[in-house]
């Protein structure tokens, strides 16, 4: 399960980097709306994304070197995907974004692969709290 975690960390990791690369160089190619409220909503999460980035990097590289802040990392990736799927998921339902064609289906991929990505990261770590902690000890 361990190389399963470590996995789907590099998944999120290229998933954001894919992402955000895309919005800023070919924004119409995964933009769900064409209006300047959902510009300036996405425009707010470039900061947030990269703090989930940096904490799935930290999360792999010490859950890797079965360093015990491996277990910090994790719960800090799991809880910073957690929260920015919230905020997609109620903008998204108060803005009828799922209904939009390819954009609307593109943009359900997302938030379902984040809270999915989240809660596995929150509960395996917390689960296998005691082995992170052990870090090489085990």
């Amino acid at each position: 399960m361990r190389r399963f975690i470590s996995a789907m960390l590099v998944v999120a990791i290229l998933l954001d980097i894919t992402y955000w690369s895309l919005w800023f160089a070919d924004r119409s190619s995964i933009a769900s709306l064409n209006t300047e409220a959902y510009y300036q909503f996405e425009n707010a999460f470039p900061l947030a994304d990269a703090w989930l980035g940096i904490a799935c990097v930290m999360a792999l590289i010490t859950l890797n070197r079965r360093h015990p802040q491996a277990l910090l990392w994790l719960l800090a990736a799991g809880a910073a995907g957690l929260y920015l799927g919230c905020m997609d998921l109620l903008y998204d339902i108060e803005n009828d974004i799922f209904t939009q064609g390819g954009g609307g289906a593109f943009e359900l991929i997302i938030v379902v692969l984040t809270w999915a990505f989240s809660l596995t990261a929150l509960n395996w770590s917390w689960r296998h709290r005691a082995e992170l902690l052990a870090g090489d000890s085990r």
